[in-house]
């Protein structure tokens, strides 16, 4: 392996901030596609930083997980920004109004703009959406298809409902795609509304000189259209339920472990047929991002396996997988992969040789640096060019909560190792992250903020509460673009 991985973005010193979308302001009432968005870039520009770091964007559960969502390729609809909308000459007066007025559910106005747009778009428009259609086929029929069904009975999950749909019977979907043919055109309709806001978006940050850095979760949910359209890859009984679930051992965010609840992989399947489903999904990913985080690497090399019937993570076993493999053909397909490998936690040596056979960088987190001795990999005198920089993660305390629950002598380490900084915390750890060798440095934006627990993103292990946190513009003080550029400019990484 090389110094430096040698995808183009870690060719310079560069630094990132992590926000998800979902946590803009007005996010409720705007969408996360829209005006917002273009104000945190222009942001992230003036500040001298060239990476927006985000979590997956595809279709959240109940409690508004990324990692728990409906499909591994359809954009989240709670995104779309009604707003932006109103650029479009295709749209009529009332419609227009009705946006304005936000007075229109979303089901409903997604059928009105499709009204709207097969009436008054342009010829170029109307080929632009057929492309559209075309061009992601392999997941977007099917994908429409599972979520008005799930609409139709009422919210169930695809395991409990009749059993011709359930398995996927040639003529029971038939005749439910003639009955509900408009419902299902109205989900590929906003599919395509998502994609073409969020391709606007990237345009955005290219002008602005920003790479969009995203997350592909490991796993796919088991209500989902992956799970419902493709059992055969995954480890099911005949009634579709898990045989096996994954999750991980006991580790520094629990002390039981987390049992997910995930479905695992029939690798054998996977390996049949080459990989397609892969090949497929990473190239919806690679369409979204420019650089993209593989969440639990670790488990490309083995998975941890829970018997289903278990209630806690204690009782399981690591299982292989052949991710050197699926990685080979991957990069067959695509060329370079733009990766990241997460490979925080108990990380056994046969995954660090996979990740840099591979040569894909990994993460240090400076939370986890002050715990042991001189030797803990996570302190900056021990990072090297092949790993990301952060703070914290969307999985940490905001720095400030860390730091504050940490006893008496763990903070004096922290300041001796730092040399009694001026400056309160979280700005040491910051300048910290900047200092570091690694190519890229990431700073969570509750850090930048100087925000406390109660902003805090997720706790692992936990399910309510979480992924729901956003700023407001009026928490950012005078100044803090420009004194966030003059680091940028004293480390390098402008």
């Amino acid at each position: 392996m090389t110094d430096r991985p040698t995808h183009r973005v870690f060719q310079s010193r560069r630094a990132g901030v992590l926000l998800h979308p979902t946590s803009l302001p007005r996010m409720a009432t705007e969408g996360a596609l829209g005006e917002e968005a273009f104000c945190f870039i222009d942001f992230l520009a003036d500040a001298g930083f060239s990476v927006w770091q985000i979590l997956p964007l595809n279709p959240t559960d109940g409690y508004y997980s990324p990692y728990q969502t409906s499909s591994v390729h359809a954009g989240n609809p709670r995104l779309i920004s009604p707003r932006q909308l109103l650029a479009k000459a295709w749209l009529s007066p009332h419609l227009r109004a009705s946006i304005q007025e936000d007075s229109t559910p979303r089901i409903a106005l997604m059928a009105s703009l499709r009204k709207n747009f097969l009436e008054n778009a342009t010829g170029s428009e109307h080929t632009d959406y057929q492309r559209f259609l075309q061009q992601h086929s392999y997941w977007l029929d099917d994908y429409s298809l599972y979520s008005v069904i799930r609409l139709e009975t009422g919210g169930k999950p695809w395991w409990e409902w009749p059993a011709g749909l359930r398995n996927r019977d040639k003529a029971d979907l038939d005749k439910f795609q003639q009955q509900l043919s408009d419902s299902l055109q109205d989900y590929c309709f906003e599919q395509y509304v998502f994609f073409d806001q969020w391709q606007t978006l990237r345009k955005r940050a290219h002008e602005r000189g920003i790479v969009l850095f995203g997350d592909m979760p490991i796993l796919a949910a088991h209500d989902s259209v992956d799970v419902w359209r493709h059992p055969e890859y995954f480890q099911l009984d005949n009634a579709g339920q898990p045989l096996v679930v994954a999750g991980v051992p006991p580790d520094y965010f629990s002390a039981t472990g987390q049992r997910w609840g995930n479905p695992l992989y029939c690798w054998s399947s996977h390996q049949a047929d080459g990989f397609q489903w892969w090949i497929d999904r990473f190239r919806t990913q690679l369409e979204l991002f420019d650089l993209i985080r593989l969440d639990h690497f670790r488990g490309y090399d083995s998975l941890w396996e829970i018997p289903a019937t278990h209630q806690t993570a204690e009782g399981g076993s690591w299982q292989p997988v052949p991710g050197r493999e699926l990685f080979r053909t991957l990069q067959d397909t695509f060329g370079e992969l733009p990766l990241v490998a997460e490979d925080l936690g108990i990380i056994p040596p046969k995954v660090i040789k996979l990740r840099d056979d591979l040569n894909f960088p990994g993460m240090k987190i400076l939370q986890f640096a002050f715990d042991s001795n001189a030797d803990n990999p996570y302190l900056p005198h021990n990072h090297d060019l092949r790993s990301l920089v952060y703070t914290g993660t969307h999985d940490n305390d905001t720095t400030l909560g860390w730091y504050t629950g940490l006893s008496p002598s763990q903070q004096q380490r922290v300041l001796e190792y730092l040399r009694y900084p001026e400056e309160p915390i979280p700005w040491p750890l910051i300048n910290s992250a900047l200092q570091s060798v690694c190519p890229l440095a990431i700073l969570p934006m509750q850090d930048l903020l100087e925000l406390d627990s109660s902003h805090r993103m997720n706790t692992p292990g936990t399910i309510t509460g979480n992924w729901q946190w956003q700023f407001d513009w009026s928490q950012i003080p005078d100044g803090l673009a420009g004194k966030l550029r003059q680091l940028n400019r004293l480390y390098g990484r402008c």
